[in-house]
């Protein structure tokens, strides 16, 4: 069994920045064997995929909307990926989940995903 954990969310003005963190754990787990997709969802909207690295060779993908002002990255030592986000705008405010497939690669579908995490709020306001 693989659980996550989210962590670093909060309440920021436009312009700022929040590191997220996704701590995983579980028997036999190793996390370069891993694809983590970080997705979001506002109230009222679907969940969307927001990043993602990929297990196999550490590829990293963005959605267009994020791309310039997000980073991800993998600590494989510490099982644990991040989230960095600067230039923080309102339309970023949502409940920011990681997750996890069985396979290598990425996907922005949240149906691929096998495990989630229980969220961590960001909320970007003036």
């Amino acid at each position: 069994q693989v659980q996550l954990v989210e962590s670093g969310g909060g309440s920021v003005q436009p312009g700022g920045s929040l590191r997220l963190s996704c701590s995983a754990s579980g028997s036999g787990f190793t996390l370069n064997y891993y694809t983590i997709g970080w997705f979001r969802q506002a109230p009222g909207k679907e969940r969307e995929g927001v990043s993602c690295i990929s297990g196999s060779d550490g590829a990293v993908y963005y959605e267009d909307s994020v791309k310039g002002r997000f980073t991800i990255s993998r600590d494989n030592a510490k099982n644990t990926v991040y989230l960095q986000m600067n230039a923080l705008k309102p339309e970023d405010t949502a409940l920011y989940y990681c997750a996890t497939r069985v396979s290598l690669f990425c996907s922005s579908r949240p149906g691929h995903y096998n495990t989630w995490g229980q969220g961590t709020q960001v909320t970007v306001s003036s």
